[in-house]
Formats: C-alpha cells, structure tokens, sequence
C-alpha cells in the first residue's frame, strides 16, 4: 500500500476530504488560505475550484449535490456554481471557526468548533430545518466523526494535547442524540494523535495521526490493525473514494515547512486500499 501524491498545492493545513459520489469527485479544503479543490480521477485533473478571504474548516456533500462549507464566525455557506451563498450562522461562534463536521445519517450534521482564548472548543448538531443544537461544550480540538455500520453508534476525536482519544458515544437516529461515551482509541503522543477519520465497509476506523507521519486502521474493539506511513508528519484526515470506494485519500498540511515537516508535507495523497470504503452521508440543511 504505497502513496501516491495525487495533487500538491503544498496545502498550510489541508483538511477535509469527501468524495462526491453523484460527480465521482473528490474536494478537500486548505483551511488557513480558505481554498477548495477539486479532483477528478476519471481524467487524472485537480484544480482550486475557489479562494476566498475566510478560512474554510470543513465541508458536507447535500442531498442535491452541492456543497456545504463550515467557515468562520459560525458562518455556513452553499457552494454554488462558484459562488457562496450564506445559508445560515450559530452567532454564538463569532470568535472561533469549524473544524471537521459530519453528516449523519438524517442529513443532521455535527460541527465542531475550535477552541478560544477563552472557551474550549464545541460539538454542534445542526438539523435540517437549520436548528442547531450545543451537544459538548468541553473539546479540545474537535474532529474526525463517523458512524457504526449498524447506525447505533457515533465516533467522536478531539485531537488536543490533554485527550488526543477517539471516543463512542451511543447514538440516536430518531432523534440525533449522542450518549454514554466510552473510550476507544487513544494514541501516543511521541507518535502522533488522532485527527480526521472514516469508518470502511468492514467497520474499521482509519485515523489520520497528526505528527504521526501515518494512518491507522483500527479494529471495531479499537485495537490497531495496521499503518500506513506518509511522507509528512502532519497527516489530517481521510476519506474512501473512487468508482469502487476502494482508493484511500488522505490530506497533509505543512506545506510550509517542508525542511522539518517532510517532502510531502501539504500534499494531498492516494493510497490503493483494497478494502472498500463507504460514501459519508448526505446533508440536508434547508432542503
């Protein structure tokens, strides 16, 4: 399972990644230059398909095929046609930013934001009739989420220095809710923490480790499987993809600071798994 750099835009913090299964696309995002990008592996093309003055923390394919972005100030915008149309806000985020977010499986989407100066980070639930709900108000750095295959269960990362642990919490399809955390994944800090994560077709976790220079697969028990090295220690997150969800994409930053950060350091790479993945879910804020 050897890497291959797919696109190099020597990303500061590349982020993000989702396949687009209606175009057969990948996006992922450049959060500090609040870029988007593009790849389309059926003619080997990638592209930034926008560049704005706000930084991008996250994004979400909907039911219609557009694009969410999760920006800053609690600002939530559709991508459409090239242009941001302002969908919604949670005010209470005018000092902080998105990081990773997750469509569930009712097109809710949970939202983390970063911490402040003087607050911790947030786990926001945003409902499709554009409500939106405070679920954790204690987070270090909120991140990667992904579901059990049976629906009951939801995964949950904060990646600060204190936790750097995934997490399963009891979900509720019905209603949303997440209960009764348990422990399950923690990392060493002298090789990485945990950061984006997807679950695959077998119900595996895979966790991109920031500082780690790799990805883990991790068993349902949350033993570790096996790992695949990358040549940049901060690798962010990871998403399946292609026609037969089998090719692993995965997103770097340092971009920046090759000379310490390593030669692939914001590069966005492709790995040929062999081991099918699933699309996430779709998002239906205001449809």
């Amino acid at each position: 399972m050897k890497p291959e750099r797919i696109a190099d835009y020597e990303n500061l913090l590349g982020e993000g990644p989702i396949w687009h299964a209606l175009q057969k696309k990948l996006y992922w995002v450049d959060i500090d230059r609040g870029r988007l990008f593009c790849y389309d592996p059926a003619i080997g093309r990638h592209e930034i398909v926008f560049e704005g003055q706000q930084k991008i923390g996250g994004l979400t394919v909907q039911a219609d095929g557009r694009l969410v972005l999760y920006m800053v100030a609690g600002k939530i915008c559709l991508f459409d046609e090239g242009r941001l149309i302002e969908l919604m806000e949670i005010p209470e985020e005018a000092d902080s930013r998105f990081n990773d977010v997750a469509a569930d499986p009712e097109g809710r989407v949970f939202a983390g934001t970063m911490s402040t100066t003087t607050r911790p980070g947030r786990l926001w639930r945003i409902d499709p009739d554009r409500s939106y709900h405070l679920i954790l108000d204690d987070c270090g750095t909120p991140n990667g989420m992904g579901f059990t295959l049976d629906e009951r269960q939801m995964y949950f990362t904060d990646s600060c220095n204190a936790r750097h642990w995934i997490v399963r919490f009891q979900y509720d399809r019905q209603t949303g809710a997440i209960t009764d955390p348990k422990p399950f994944f923690q990392s060493d800090l002298a090789h990485g923490k945990p950061d984006g994560l997807t679950v695959d077709a077998e119900g595996h976790v895979w966790t991109a480790q920031w500082n780690g220079g790799r990805v883990i697969r991790l068993k349902p028990d949350g033993t570790e499987d096996f790992a695949i090295r990358l040549p940049a220690k901060k690798v962010s997150s990871v998403t399946f993809g292609g026609d037969d969800l089998t090719d692993l994409f995965l997103t770097t930053a340092g971009g920046d600071h090759r000379d310490e950060e390593g030669d692939g350091a914001g590069a966005l790479f492709r790995v040929r798994a062999g081991i099918q993945g699933r699309t996430e879910y779709l998002s239906r804020i205001g449809l």
